[in-house]
């Protein structure tokens, strides 16, 4: 009689997923326990999300943080599938791909991420660029691009969104354009990044003033076109001329993790225990930007990437010790601290009592994410790069 293998099914290579099977293939597994691990994305590459602004400025490469999963899963006996998820099965335990072919699972872990919602205004969806991919950075660089070489007196950016991913976004195209630039933050709120520490705020704040971007606060979108912008404040509506219109704002759970029938919140998002499974399936571990978690302190989950980068070593350990008889963890999420990038060379830090903000923070943050990069090698690999680059700089000088 032929033994079963237990399939185990990664939907999504982000924080969550990635580290999770990382994690997994590490795990000392007897011959006749180890599963079979499957990491599915649609995208090729794995994509380090808080260093994507330094693509904006040219401050890093692609590669960099951005590395293939066939690299990343090279010394490991994870098998990387590259597709985009059609529709899960619960009842017959199935995920299909678009394509037609099916994966069956003993259990799968949903980490497929939150996705930027295109519809919030009239038109936004048609004319504003999100910043989440490496696809939204390569559309925004072609469009600033053309626009440098179209010699305008002033390139006018207005970023909807001054939470972290619109004020870092803001400081590194200021930095970018320099005198030609005009850019505008658009937040709905009365003060920008809301959920951080008083310290990054004001330093944040300090950063944008210095390089002249404008803030509109208690400021709503009521439509986008090809080349304006409708803004409300207060009853009175303005209009006003844009180049770009970049949306940072909102996050939407995907639609295929939407339709299954799971207990999830009014936004989308799946409820899990504390041990990372979907309520009335244990089979199902959800973790990142769309899952709600209440973890074992009693404190409600940030969706954050430190978030997913903490949970996945605890879906890891607890897959493990489902198939090796071993008590579950309950996840106790723990805050590090947070980091800023405001340009070039600057930035914010806040952790541990410790507080630094321009070019000390900037190495602190480089440091932090340079170790928390995938895999050995790739840490290496990057961090010489940093090393060597400045001598690269001065040999062409």
């Amino acid at each position: 009689m032929t033994q079963h293998t237990a399939q185990i099914c990664i939907l999504g290579g982000g924080f969550g997923g990635l580290y999770t099977a990382l994690r997994l293939s590490q795990f000392p597994w007897d011959k006749a326990q180890k599963p079979e691990i499957v990491l599915v994305d649609k995208s090729d590459r794995f994509l380090f999300s808080p260093l994507l602004y330094e693509l904006v400025t040219g401050e890093l490469e692609t590669w960099e943080i951005a590395p293939q999963f066939a690299d990343l899963l090279a010394n490991t006996e994870v098998r990387f599938r590259q597709a985009e998820v059609a529709r899960i099965d619960l009842t017959t335990r199935t995920v299909y791909l678009q394509g037609g072919d099916a994966l069956p699972y003993d259990q799968l872990v949903l980490a497929l991420g939150g996705e930027t919602p295109r519809e919030m205004a009239p038109g936004s969806a048609e004319y504003a660029l999100p910043f989440r991919t490496i696809h939204d950075v390569y559309q925004l660089k072609d469009r600033l691009r053309q626009l440098e070489e179209s010699n305008p007196d002033k390139i006018r950016v207005a970023i909807v969104g001054a939470g972290y991913s619109g004020v870092e976004l803001a400081c590194k195209l200021a930095d970018r354009l320099g005198d030609r630039g005009r850019i505008r933050l658009v937040e709905v709120a009365d003060q920008i990044l809301r959920n951080s520490p008083d310290f990054n705020r004001e330093v944040a704040q300090q950063a944008l003033a210095k390089r002249g971007v404008w803030i509109d606060l208690e400021t709503r979108v009521t439509s986008v076109t090809a080349d304006t912008l409708s803004l409300e404040y207060r009853g009175t509506v303005d209009t006003i001329p844009v180049d770009i219109v970049l949306w940072t704002v909102g996050t939407q759970t995907p639609a295929v993790v939407r339709n299954l029938p799971l207990k999830q919140n009014d936004r989308g998002k799946i409820l899990v225990t504390t041990t990372l499974q979907a309520i009335d399936h244990p089979e199902i571990y959800a973790l990142g930007d769309l899952a709600e978690c209440i973890d074992a302190d009693g404190q409600k989950v940030p969706p954050t990437a430190q978030t997913a980068f903490q949970q996945a070593d605890y879906v890891a350990w607890n897959l493990w010790a489902a198939h090796t008889g071993r008590p579950l963890l309950p996840f106790r999420y723990q805050h590090f601290g947070e980091m800023l990038t405001l340009g070039t060379n600057e930035a914010a830090f806040s952790a541990l009592g410790i507080k630094l903000s321009g070019p000390p923070a900037y190495v602190v943050r480089r440091l932090a994410y340079l170790y928390r990069l995938p895999t050995f090698e790739h840490q290496v690999k990057v961090g010489l790069n940093w090393i060597t680059r400045p001598l690269q700089d001065l040999l062409l000088l």
